[in-house]
């Protein structure tokens, strides 16, 4: 189902410090959603950024005016904001998501304290790659979803059959290369990315009025 006039904005999130193998899972699915729908789309990586950890000091909750860390993280508020719907991907590091990904969404605190309804009803998918068959995507995944919960976002998954909780890639360490290879992997993000951008087309529908 695609609603004709109804103009995503989609943004890709790679959590990986590489531009490998994540980096070219969420472009992969970026330009799926280009093909098949009606997108805008805007892209952030974590590689070569500053990227504070949250060192809960409670500036955002005493201010109300966002983090006291001046890093690259303003870049990705704008767009977290801008968007409609949101891909994170990650690589899985010790059985679960990347500490890069980990500090974006702790970093999150600083504008949803400033406004606790700026990223409600927002519609959130989530991948992750591993040199492993199974190593820690599905846990990863999970961290993910929590995040969009608790920021009162609409986690969404590919469904059942293949895409339980979202686009999960076996890389087999080769980078690009092993995503490209994966077709599983590869039909778990198409999976994915189809009802992430349905849901938030009708979200956004819903919003409208139905107009």
């Amino acid at each position: 189902m695609n609603i004709p006039g109804n103009v995503i904005k989609l943004l890709g999130i790679s959590g990986s410090p590489r531009k490998k193998a994540t980096d070219h899972m969420v472009r992969a699915a970026l330009e799926f959603a280009e093909e098949k729908y009606d997108v805008e789309t805007e892209y952030f990586s974590a590689k070569g950024k500053d990227l504070k950890f949250c060192i809960h000091c409670d500036h955002c909750i005493r201010t109300k005016q966002g983090c006291i860390h001046k890093d690259d993280m303003l870049e990705l508020y704008d767009k977290m904001q801008w968007a409609d719907a949101w891909i994170i991907g990650t690589p899985v590091y010790q059985g679960t998501l990347s500490g890069q990904t980990k500090v974006m969404m702790d970093r999150c605190r600083a504008v949803v304290a400033r406004d606790p309804k700026v990223f409600m009803n927002k519609v959130g998918a989530g991948m992750a790659d591993g040199g492993d068959r199974i190593g820690g995507q599905e846990p990863a995944l999970q961290t993910i979803h929590n995040f969009y919960i608790i920021n009162e976002m609409l986690p969404v998954s590919g469904g059942s059959f293949g895409s339980n909780l979202g686009g999960t890639f076996w890389s087999q360490d080769k980078g690009a290369e092993g995503v490209d290879a994966d077709e599983e992997g590869l039909r778990s993000m198409r999976k994915t990315v189809r009802k992430l951008i349905q849901t938030a087309q009708m979200v956004k529908n819903a919003s409208m009025g139905g107009k």
